[in-house]
Formats: structure tokens, sequence, C-alpha cells
């Protein structure tokens, strides 16, 4: 067998070179954290902020920020004057009235008429007893406004955990982005050393299409995390205006599962909860209200009128006008009464119907707020889960990753060094480390999201922040 010719070793040596060389530099920075926080407008860096504490300003600004919840918040105001409404129905109560027009009267036989008449009365009364009616109207807007506070407060807690997951989101986005500029850093390199390869040996132009490829794939990956990137700071953007936040550290903010048992306790502290249980009490006073309308209600009053006529005619049985009970120019009286009143419901043929609807509508009310606090324990059960599954995930994931590492670090060590391997072998080894560093990152995202979601079905993720 002939000896080898010494230039067949080229294409090693020129590798060696091209990777030892400047594209080396490039190769070297794929684990190269993010661009550092901008400038002031004094153009000194600004200082990080805590992520849990960035979090709680992008949900304070969401809040600050939403019609949604300043609509909600004006509706539990308008829940406290209804009850403001219901306790002044005890209260005393005044009305004046007045009226001007042609009037008339008939007693014992005498008729008079008038053909202007200025009439005005007073009247006060108030409440005494209804049945405990009343109260039970009070107790009812009572805890309807209770339920419209606790629907503000649920409504915020929506909007804060949409506002978490939209950052949650975007930290993920944007850390999936830096691993494809890594992707594309060291596929880059990849490729520039085998245009130097192939310049040398035209054997080796489909090992440079190959990489190409892959770099071409890398590149379209990283432009469409880009874009997702951009499309949820719109999102962002709508709920909290322009400033928003750095994503740096996100990634460990929801980290630690909570226990199970604590979380469905917690269930029954969600204002969710709180609102059904405020729903159903409303519904039960309401019920009791209705039902109190078939007893009497005891009420003092006073009333007094005035009357004040002109061109009066009197008519006794059959006398012409202008005989003994003939016109009179102008006359005054007036009249008072004061005492006490009763109303007693006699008949009122849909009062059992409209307590019977109230009464179910009350035991609907339970029943709801019953599987929604079944439905919840479940869900938290299976959250939990996923979530457990997810951190689990995410520490196997850690531990193959350093194996990853070394594989492709091995691949692309015997490739430039030894050649037992080939350029199909690194790509497969660079593809498989990225893809396991993408699955990580998405690993630990879904911890995080499905945590925020954990603290939402109990306490809620506002307080957590807090």
């Amino acid at each position: 067998m002939s000896p080898r010719p010494p230039f067949a070793l080229l294409p090693v040596v020129l590798l060696c070179a091209a990777l030892a060389g400047p594209a080396a530099g490039r190769c070297v920075d794929e684990d190269a954290p993010e661009p550092p926080s901008p400038a002031n407008a004094q153009g000194a860096p600004m200082a990080p902020v805590e992520p849990r504490s960035a979090l709680a300003g992008l949900v304070k600004d969401t809040l600050e920020r939403s019609h949604a919840v300043g609509a909600a918040r004006l509706l539990a105001e308008a829940a406290i004057q209804d009850i403001d409404e219901a306790r002044a129905a005890r209260g005393l109560q005044a009305s004046v009235g007045a009226g001007l027009g042609p009037g008339g009267s008939r007693d014992r036989g005498i008729t008079e008429s008038a053909a202007l008449q200025l009439r005005a009365n007073i009247n006060i009364s108030q409440l005494l007893w209804d049945g405990g009616r009343s109260e039970r109207l009070v107790d009812w807007r009572t805890q309807l406004a209770d339920s419209a506070r606790w629907g503000h407060l649920t409504q915020q807690e929506q909007l804060a955990l949409t506002a978490v997951a939209l950052q949650l989101e975007r930290s993920r986005n944007r850390m999936t982005a830096q691993v494809w500029r890594q992707h594309v850093r060291k596929t880059a390199c990849l490729v520039e050393a085998l245009e130097t390869i192939v310049r040398a040996d035209r054997g080796r132009a489909s090992e440079l299409v190959q990489a190409q490829k892959t770099l071409q794939q890398a590149e379209l990956q990283l432009v469409q995390t880009q874009s997702a990137v951009r499309q949820i700071e719109v999102r962002l953007r709508r709920l909290v205006g322009d400033g928003l936040p750095g994503t740096e550290g996100l990634s460990t903010v929801f980290l630690g599962v909570p226990e199970l048992p604590q979380l469905v306790a917690d269930v029954e502290r969600s204002a969710e909860i709180a609102q059904y249980d405020a729903q159903e009490r409303a519904a039960r006073r309401y019920a009791e209200a209705v039902a109190a309308g078939t007893k009497p209600q005891l009420s003092w009053n006073l009333r007094g009128d005035v009357m004040a006529s002109t061109g009066n005619r009197s008519n006794q049985g059959g006398e012409e006008p202008g005989g003994p009970g003939g016109p009179t120019a102008s006359r005054r009286n007036g009249s008072y009464s004061l005492g006490l009143s009763v109303s007693v419901p006699l008949i009122s043929p849909g009062q059992e119907a409209a307590t019977g609807a109230a009464r179910l509508r009350a035991e609907a009310a339970r029943l709801q707020r019953a599987e929604a606090l079944e439905s919840r324990r479940f869900r938290v059960a299976e959250v939990h889960e996923q979530a457990t599954a997810a951190a689990e995930r995410a520490r196997r994931l850690a531990e193959v990753l350093k194996n990853s590492d070394q594989v492709r670090s091995f691949t692309l060590q015997q490739w430039q060094q030894l050649g037992r391997r080939s350029l199909f072998d690194v790509m497969a080894a660079e593809a498989d480390h990225y893809s396991m560093r993408i699955a990580y990152v998405n690993a630990l995202h879904d911890v995080q999201q499905l945590n925020a979601n954990l603290l939402t079905l109990g306490r809620g993720v506002i307080e957590w922040l807090r």
C-alpha cells in the first residue's frame, strides 16, 4: 500500500487552524448572559430589580390601568349605597304635595264647588314593625355588597394572573431566543470553518451545505421566537403601558411547589369561594324577606291638609244658585290626623309562589357554592400533580443537560482532531444539546406557570406577591 501524500492531511490541518483562529472566539460565548440592563437618563446603568418586586410592580400597574377592575370597584361602591337605601326604609319619611285647579265636595246633601282651588298637604310617617322584612332586606343588600366586594377582588386576581402568565411567557421566549442565538453563533462557527476547508478540499462541500442548512433552520427558529416575544410584549403593553420590566431571574420566582394539604386548605380562602358564600347568604336573606311579606305592618303617620278656594257655590236639595247657599268670595279650611296605621295582608295569591321560588334560589346558590368548592379542590390536586411532574422533569433535564454538553464537546473534538466523527454526528450532537436546553427552559417555566395557577386557586397570587 502506497503511503498517503502529505497534502492528504491538509483538510484536517486547515480545520484545526480555522477553529483555533478568529472563528473560535465566536464559539466560546454560547453561555453568555443577556445584554446588561439599559442605562438611565444620566447614562448610568440601572440597578437590578429583585424579580419578585418587579413582578409585584407589574401587577400593581396592571390593576391601576384596568377598566374592568375600575368597573368592578364602582359596582362594589354602588352596592354599599344600596345598603344605605335599604336601611333608610325604616327611617322617618316625609313628603309635601300641592295642587291647583277646580274642585268640589258633597257632605249631607250639600254640594260645594270652586272654580279655583289651591290644595297643599304634608305627610310624615315611620315604619315601626313589619315582621322583620326590612331587616332581612338590609341583610340581603349587605351580602350583595359583600359579594360585589369579593367580585372586585376576583377580577383583580384574574387580571393579576393574566399579567403574571404573560410576563412568565415573555421570560420563557426570551430565554429560548437566547438559546437559539447561541445555537446560531455555534453553527456559524462550523460554517466558517467548513468554508475554509472547502476552499482547499471541494469534496467536503456536502458537509458545508449541511451546516448551512442547520444554520438557516436555527436562524428561522430564532426569528420566530423573537416574533413571539414581540407579540407577548404587545399584549403586556395593553395591560401595563410602555414601561415593561425586565425578565431577569423570573425563572426561579415560583420555583418551589407548595404542599398539597396547605393548598387545599387555602381553597376556602379564595376570593371566588368567598363570593359564592356571600351570594348564598344573600339568597337566604332575600327568601326570608319575601316570607316576611305576609306579616302585618305597623307604622305611625301624621298628615295635614290645607285648602283655599274661590268662587264657591252651595246647593242644598233643589235650591237654585243665588239662594241661601249661593256663591261666596273665598274659603279656607284644613285638617290633620295623627295615629297608628296597621296593614294586614289578607289575600295575596302570588306570595306563596314567590316565597318558594326565593327559597329554591337560595338552595341553588348553596349547591353552586358546593360545586365550585369541590371543583376547585380537585383542580388544585390536578395542577399540583402537573407542577410536581414539571419540577421533576426540570430536575432530570438538568442532569441530562450535563451529559449532553459533554457528548457534544467530545463529538466536536473527535471531528476536529481525530477525524473519527462525521459532520452529521457533530450536527446531531449540537441539535440535541440545544433542544435539551430549550426543553429545560420550558420545564422551568412550566413550573412557574403551574405554581402561579395554584396560588390563584387558593389565597391568590396578589397576596403572595405582597
